[in-house]
C-alpha cells in the first residue's frame, strides 16, 4: 500500500514464494510501488485462516520496518499490525525457508549470543538442487574460517550435507556435544552431536572474531 497526495492506494504484487508459509514480493513490483508513492504499509492474505501474524510475518514484518495488513480470505476480515522490536525465540521457533531456517538460526544467535552481525543471504527453495552452493561459497563473506580437524570450540558452525550434492544445513555447536539447528518441517532445538550428525558434517567453520 502506498500513500499518493495523501490519499492511500493498494498496489498488487506479485507473490514468488512456494508454498504458503510466507510470501515473497517480486522486486520489479515493488519497485513499481516506490515510484508511485510512499510505501506505507504491506498487504498480504490467508486463505481461510484468521488475519494473525504467523511466525514469519512477526520475523519479516521487522525486517521490513512496516505495518502488516493482513486479510482473511474469503471471509474479509482484516487487521493492522505493527513492527514491536520482536525477535523469535532460538528454540522451538517453526520453519519457513529463507525467513525462519538453518541460517537464520545461526544469525540470530551469533546476534544474540555474541553480539555479532552475519550477512543476510538470499536462498531460493531448494537452493542446493539448482546449481548452488551458498555455505561453501559464503562462509568467508560471512567472516569465517575453515577449521575442519581442529578441536571442536563452542560457537563453531557445523556445515551438513543432507540428501544433497552440496552441504545445505548448518548447526551451531554449543559445546558439550550439543547442536543448535533447525530442519525443514520441524521445530528448532538442541540435539546430540554424534552419529548422524557428525557424520553428514562436511566442513567445521569458526567466526574470525573467535578465533
Amino acid at each position: 500500500m502506498v500513500s499518493v497526495a495523501g490519499e492511500q492506494r493498494y498496489v498488487p504484487c506479485r507473490n514468488q514464494a512456494e508454498g504458503q508459509a510466507h510470501f515473497i514480493l517480486h522486486p520489479e513490483d515493488y519497485a513499481r510501488a516506490e515510484e508511485e508513492g510512499e510505501v506505507v504499509a504491506v498487504v498480504h492474505s490467508h486463505p481461510n485462516a484468521a488475519p494473525e501474524p504467523s511466525e514469519a510475518d512477526r520475523v519479516s514484518m521487522e525486517r521490513w520496518g512496516l505495518p502488516w495488513l493482513i486479510v482473511n480470505v474469503p471471509v474479509g476480515h482484516w487487521r493492522v499490525w505493527h513492527p514491536t522490536g520482536y525477535r523469535p525465540p532460538l528454540v522451538g521457533r517453526p520453519f519457513s525457508h529463507g525467513v525462519l531456517d538453518c541460517f537464520s538460526l545461526i544469525r540470530d544467535y551469533f546476534q544474540e549470543r555474541l553480539g555479532l552481525e552475519l550477512p543476510d543471504f538470499h536462498r531460493p527453495n531448494g537452493w542446493w538442487d539448482k546449481g548452488g552452493n551458498l555455505y561453501l561459497e559464503g562462509y568467508a563473506q560471512a567472516g569465517f574460517v575453515d577449521v575442519t580437524g581442529q578441536a571442536l570450540r563452542e560457537h563453531d558452525v557445523l556445515l551438513m550435507q543432507l540428501r544433497a550434492p552440496v552441504p545445505n544445513h548448518a548447526g551451531v555447536y554449543l559445546g558439550a556435544d550439543v547442536v543448535l539447528h533447525h530442519l525443514q518441517n520441524r521445530l528448532s532445538g538442541r540435539e546430540t552431536y554424534s552419529g548422524f550428525w557428525e557424520r553428514i558434517t562436511r566442513k567445521v567453520v569458526r567466526h574470525r572474531a573467535l578465533c
